[in-house]
């Protein structure tokens, strides 16, 4: 599963935000609305309610790192405290566990969860990074593209067009695969799994012409 590794890296930057900055910023959301509804219906005890949804979020994530086992009792917390930030990073992890028991349906319909239900532009364009893997792992070379033509954040463009020639080669369609590569390559020339897979098309390309 290396092909997933750099959005691992987001996802687990976006991880250490919550747990570092989260209860921060339900004290601060607390502190400005008790300006207009009044601080008494943000009570300590709600505080403690949040650190404790938090601690358990925490927990079922470890678990399921761990054993793998775990998936139904993390859906079951990720259902009960939706619109929390849980269900967002609790979705990418079951996609991750189901792309790791090859659960390529399931892993699909998680990653849909994160673009259905999150706010953010950058969040969901690494579940469509991610999304657009899974659909060519399928075959499902056209959902794959229309998926990564749905990327906007312009961090990611090398990653799209990585992707983008992997979908035209597996499709035998090499000249579109090299532009996309060459592509990949202007946002990241060091990328050498790039160059790797550029350099490999002129291979399946031969390979292709003897069949």
């Amino acid at each position: 599963m290396e092909q997933f590794a750099t959005e691992e890296q987001q996802v687990e930057a976006i991880k250490r935000f919550w747990k570092e900055n989260g209860i921060a910023i339900i004290v601060g959301a607390a502190v400005g609305l008790g300006g207009l509804w009044g601080w008494r219906y943000y009570n300590a005890e709600q505080i403690q309610s949040k650190e404790m949804a938090s601690l358990t979020y925490q927990q079922q994530v470890e678990a399921l790192a761990q054993d793998g086992q775990n998936s139904q009792a993390l859906a079951s917390f990720v259902e009960q405290n939706e619109g929390k930030g849980y269900d967002i990073l609790g979705a990418f992890m079951l996609a991750k566990a189901a792309v790791d028991s090859d659960k390529l349906d399931e892993a699909a319909s998680q990653l849909n969860v994160v673009i259905n239900r999150s706010e953010q532009v950058a969040v969901q364009d690494v579940a469509r990074l991610r999304l657009a893997r899974i659909y060519s792992q399928q075959a499902n070379n056209e959902q794959a593209l229309a998926t990564l033509d749905a990327v906007t954040t312009a961090a990611f463009d090398g990653q799209v067009q990585e992707i983008r020639g992997d979908v035209y080669a597996a499709m035998g369609q090499f000249d579109q695969a090299k532009t996309a590569y060459v592509a990949a390559l202007a946002q990241s020339q060091s990328n050498r799994l790039v160059e790797m897979k550029l350099d490999n098309l002129a291979v399946l390309a031969t390979q292709q012409d003897e069949e």
